[in-house]
Formats: C-alpha cells, sequence, structure tokens
C-alpha cells in the first residue's frame, strides 16, 4: 500500500493556509469597520471550516480515500459552523470583549497593526497548525477501519459534551436569577469546562482518523495538531485563564472542591 504523496500534501497545505489566513484577514477589515474586535471569535470556527472544504476541493483526483476525505471534512465543516453559530449568538447585542480590550489598551504603537499581529495572524497561523490531521487525511489511501470509526465515535461525544455544555450555559445565564452564581448543574457538575473537553475530544477523534490512514508517519507528523490544541484548551488560554478570572466569584472555591478540573467525573461528596 502506498504512502501520503507528500508533494501533494504540501501544495494542499499551502491552499489551507491561504483559506485559513483569508478567513482572518477578511474578518479583521471587518472588525476595522464595527469597530469590535471580539468577532474574531466567531471566525475560529469559520477558519477550520474552510480548511476543510479547501482541502477537500485541492485534493480531487490525487490517492486519498474518498470516504475518509468526505468524513473529515463534514465533521470538521460540522464543528466550525456549530461553534461559530454559537458564538455569533452569544455575542449578539454585546460590546467589545473585556480581554481585546485590556489588550488593545496596552499595545505598543497602532492598536490595529497590534490587533493583526498578535490576534489574527496568529490565530490564522494555529488553524493551520491545529488542522493538521483535517489536511493530511484528504491524501491517505487506506479504507476506514476501526481506529477511524473509533475516532468517529470520540468525534462524537466531543461534539455532545460541547454543545450540550455550551446550551445548558447559555440557559443558565440568560435566567437574571443566576446572576453573578456559578453554572453547576448537568455536565458542569462533572466538569468545569464541558465544552473544553468536547474540543478536546473533536481533536483527537479526528487525530484518530487519520491514525487508520495506511501511513504512520502522517500520524507522527500531525500529532502535533491534538497535542497542541490540548495545551491550549487546559494550560494555554482556555481552562486557566478561564479559572484565573473566575476565582474570585462567590462559590468558585467550593466548585472546584466538587468538580473535576476537566475530564468529566462524578462530583465528589464536600463536608
Amino acid at each position: 500500500m502506498s504512502g501520503c504523496p507528500w508533494a501533494a500534501f504540501g501544495l494542499g497545505a499551502g491552499a489551507a493556509a491561504a483559506a485559513a489566513f483569508a478567513v482572518m484577514l477578511t474578518t479583521f477589515a471587518i472588525a476595522l469597520v464595527k469597530g469590535l474586535h471580539r468577532i474574531v471569535d466567531i471566525a475560529w470556527g469559520l477558519a477550520f471550516a474552510a480548511v476543510a472544504l479547501v482541502s477537500y476541493a485541492v485534493s480531487g483526483g490525487e490517492t486519498g480515500d474518498d470516504a475518509r476525505r468526505l468524513l473529515v471534512t463534514v465533521l470538521t465543516t460540522v464543528w466550525g459552523l456549530r461553534l461559530a453559530g454559537h458564538i455569533a449568538l452569544r455575542g449578539r447585542g454585546h460590546g467589545e470583549d473585556a480581554r481585546y480590550a485590556a489588550m488593545l489598551a496596552k499595545a505598543p504603537g497602532s492598536p490595529a497593526r497590534y490587533a493583526l499581529r498578535k490576534v489574527y495572524l496568529l490565530q490564522g497561523a494555529l488553524v493551520v497548525l491545529v488542522s493538521l490531521p483535517v489536511q493530511a487525511a484528504m491524501y491517505l489511501p487506506g479504507p476506514l477501519g476501526p481506529v477511524a470509526y473509533a475516532g468517529c465515535a470520540l468525534w462524537a461525544v466531543g461534539l455532545f459534551f460541547e454543545a450540550v455544555g455550551d446550551g445548558q450555559l447559555a440557559r443558565f445565564t440568560a435566567d437574571p436569577a443566576n446572576r453573578g452564581r456559578v453554572m453547576d448543574r448537568g455536565l458542569w457538575a462533572w466538569t468545569r469546562h464541558p465544552n473544553y473537553f468536547g474540543d478536546f475530544c473533536v481533536w483527537w477523534g479526528l487525530f484518530l482518523i487519520v491514525c487508520d490512514g495506511g501511513d504512520r508517519s502522517v500520524a507522527a507528523a500531525t500529532v502535533v495538531a491534538p497535542l497542541v490544541m490540548s495545551f491550549l484548551l487546559i494550560g494555554g488560554s482556555g481552562k486557566r485563564l478561564l479559572e484565573r478570572h473566575m476565582a474570585d466569584r462567590p462559590g468558585f472555591a467550593a466548585y472546584t472542591e466538587r468538580t473535576s478540573g476537566f475530564f468529566p467525573l462524578p462530583p465528589r461528596r464536600t463536608r
């Protein structure tokens, strides 16, 4: 069985990068007009969907298994569009995100150029890196097997945790009676970050689909993608920063004592 056509993969990676940066630069232009940089969070999911669709389009006629190509494209696009839609609805009617406002207030020189470098181009580069398994899957010749199906199942678990967790949180925060309270119901009673855990499962699931593609060197070359995403979710801009922001909220300390920090576990009994 032949392995990955690396030359074709390289050309496809260039097209994927162009798609990711096109989404981010377009979003940057819109943000300047609207004076609202929080919309870059919507572009995050859209950029992954664009990468998947462009990668699928440019890889046609190569040696990749058609079922794997279509599967990875659909899974990535569904995930990206759901996330973008959720963030768009969540931010509707709100002003600038406090994170971006604080960042730009300290910007040396032009805030616009600083935002372009530190937000839009950086996120574009991360999209290209994290989506490497999606890009590589387009060129793998092996048929779908048990590991790929396990990856699909893990992706489904991830989407469930993300979608259900986001929905539960949206309903909780929409109730004025919950203002200032810590969400500790539903999936949020089992993990303090069901949405981040869901993201974690989605990207490891997509990586497993690559692992079943008939070329171990591709899996070895792309494992950096889910590792980087895991770092961002747990130790980078996800869990760590959010919990730092939540630390002084009443009830949060008790919540952390009884609720798993990341991986879902039954709530612990506390005195």
